[in-house]
């Protein structure tokens, strides 16, 4: 049904949403987007008032009601094309609060606007060349950022560092079309083999430019997801003590009785440069039950894609039972944590014990220096992000840019070869060239559109 009703042009109309989370707050912010956005803004009360990017205070009623009065708000006129989706755009900053806002949405709506789809003040941004498409996804990703690395590539995806990066490819991609479209309509003027050659040395710094770009998706994906740390031992070894200590919280139930956890705990922490998400595991033993069996299966698979293992034990013996049966489950490297320190008169905490780092979850003792020696590690698995380059956010990106790869390759595989005339390599090129455009958003694609704002919350 949300397709269907995408597919249709809705350019001509006026849309209305709530633009702030629903809740108790300070202030709610309702934006109206179309030509008759500012005929809307006058018939709520605003008639006369309104002048360009200049907040006004109005006291809001009900269109053709003026005595039903809805807030005292200020209106926010931003006329077109001057605005953010390229049409005239009003919004009303009104008291927060879920009734409050929702009458106004509901008064516009009764003034002629509809309420607008999912991502559909971004999608207007987009047809109307405000911004590009991945500028768009940038916006979507920098309100979902949880941790400064994702923030970070989403601000740089927004300055446009990804658009001009494309731009640059792309224009390379034309050149070569232009190489090849001279060889064919100036055949005389060919001065032998070189044409061809250089053809082919620009596919080449193309592919190269291109697989770097693919190979910054990894980057993204741990800036969303965080480097996954699996924290792993016997039952009863203090793992969920340790899980609660690193959060700061008890978000983990913590027992005396083994098994106590039965299912995979996890918890996100901001880190720079990555994220770290800690995962509390069941213990690793042989169990009969059913329940504890199936939580040793997640356990399983955690471990099997972790970056890192913290393996946990209360002694030195148990810490090397815990690693044998770590390294039969996972390659991840691994590091020793000597738990409950507080009990062990003989350890001192923070300090390397057979190879082990002693913490005491209990009075927090050796915590920094675990912390230290994570941040070590996952630096040495992890560097930090490129600057220079920018990085691609979504599997979207990776895909198209993957088609644009294959084209180029197989122009070069052909034109290198002589195996195709000048005029069918070269479609291969276009191929390319186009699947940058479809990345872009340079190519108004409604099934495109479709599946990247479909993502996005409403008043978006």
């Amino acid at each position: 049904m949300e397709a269907a009703k995408r597919s249709a042009d809705p350019r001509g109309d006026t849309i209305a949403a709530i633009a702030t989370a629903p809740g108790r707050g300070a202030l709610a912010l309702v934006r109206v987007s179309g030509p008759a956005a500012r005929s809307i803004a006058e018939q709520l009360g605003a008639r006369g008032t309104l002048v360009p990017r200049r907040a006004t205070r109005v006291l809001l009623h009900a269109p053709n009601d003026p005595h039903g009065q809805l807030d005292d708000v200020l209106v926010t006129f931003f006329p077109a094309p001057d605005s953010a989706t390229g049409e005239d755009v009003i919004e009303l900053s009104v008291h927060g609060g879920a009734w409050v806002s929702a009458a106004v949405l509901e008064a516009t709506v009764a003034a002629g606007a509809r309420p607008a789809m999912a991502g559909e003040f971004s999608e207007r941004a987009v047809r109307n060349g405000k911004m590009d498409l991945l500028q768009a996804e940038a916006v979507a990703d920098l309100i979902e950022a949880r941790s400064r690395a994702m923030h970070r590539a989403a601000m740089r995806q927004l300055s446009g560092a990804l658009t001009q990066r494309l731009d640059v490819l792309r224009g390379a991609l034309l050149d070569v079309e232009a190489l090849i479209a001279y060889e064919i309509d100036f055949p005389e003027e060919d001065d032998g083999p070189q044409p061809r050659a250089r053809a082919v040395a620009a596919s080449d710094a193309v592919l190269v430019a291109l697989d770097a770009l693919q190979g910054t998706l990894p980057a993204a994906e741990l800036g969303r997801d965080g480097v996954t740390i699996v924290i792993a031992g016997a039952p009863n070894a203090g793992k969920s003590s340790l899980l609660n200590a690193l959060a700061g919280d008890a978000r983990a139930i913590v027992s005396d009785v083994p098994g106590t956890t039965r299912d995979a705990i996890e918890l996100l922490v901001d880190h720079d440069p990555w994220p770290l998400r800690f995962v509390d595991t069941a213990g690793l033993r042989h169990s009969d039950d059913h329940v504890e069996r199936l939580g040793l299966e997640v356990s399983a698979r955690w471990l099997s894609r972790a970056h890192l293992v913290l393996v946990c034990g209360e002694d030195p013996t148990a810490v090397a039972d815990a690693r044998a049966a770590v390294a039969a489950l996972s390659s991840a490297p691994q590091l020793a944590v000597m738990t409950k320190a507080d009990l062990q008169a003989s350890q001192k905490s923070g300090r390397m014990l057979e190879d082990a780092i002693a913490v005491s979850a209990t009075t927090g003792s050796g915590l920094d220096a675990l912390r230290a020696a994570i941040a070590a590690r996952v630096r040495l698995l992890h560097p930090d992000p490129p600057e220079e380059l920018p990085v691609i956010t979504r599997a979207r990106h990776f895909a198209a840019i993957q088609r644009a790869r294959d084209e180029v390759a197989e122009f070069r595989s052909a034109w290198e070869a002589g195996a195709l005339p000048g005029p069918v390599a070269a479609t291969h090129l276009r191929a390319a060239v186009h699947a940058l455009d479809e990345l872009l958003g340079a190519i108004d694609t409604d099934e495109v559109l479709e599946r990247v704002f479909r993502s996005f919350c409403i008043g978006k």
